[in-house]
């Protein structure tokens, strides 16, 4: 696997891929990218999982312990929702912003061990961690690309 530091880069990147397709976006509520699923929840999906992300990884460099997700995929997506949909856009991306910057600080903090991913799933060291966290928003990242372009 790749060293920390390499993988740390190719998230930076794909994140700064997201927010620049976000500054063209001319309209970042439509289309669909996924059945019920507008770019701006695609989004706010994202930022709900990295935000977990950075609060995991930041309390376990601070010796606190970590509160990760709990709960089913689909009852953590609705909360998402419910919680992503009464942001504006701009809020939804200054909290990507906000907590890319904390996994930034503290990702290649050395006393970082495993990093507890969701209950009752396992922990995964801070290489596969960004590995997964980077293919997750690639994906979604390409498919917001596919339907914007559809639009046009």
């Amino acid at each position: 696997m790749e060293t920390r530091e390499t993988l740390l880069d190719q998230l930076n990147e794909t994140v700064s891929q997201l927010l620049d397709l976000y500054h063209t976006m001319p309209v970042p509520n439509t289309p669909d990218v996924y059945t019920d699923w507008t770019v701006k929840d695609v989004l706010g999906h994202i930022v709900f999982w990295h935000e977990s992300f950075a609060r995991n990884v930041r309390d376990l460099v601070n010796g606190i312990k970590p509160t990760p997700l709990k709960g089913k995929y689909s009852d953590l997506n609705q909360r998402c929702f419910d919680e992503m949909r009464t942001q504006t856009m701009e809020n939804v991306m200054e909290r990507l912003e906000i907590a890319h910057k904390m996994i930034q600080e503290n990702i290649l903090d050395a006393k970082l061990g495993f990093i507890p991913y969701k209950k009752g799933s396992r922990s995964y060291t801070p290489e596969e961690h960004l590995d997964m966290v980077n293919k997750h928003i690639k994906e979604h990242l390409t498919d917001i690309k596919k339907a914007c372009q559809k639009t046009v």
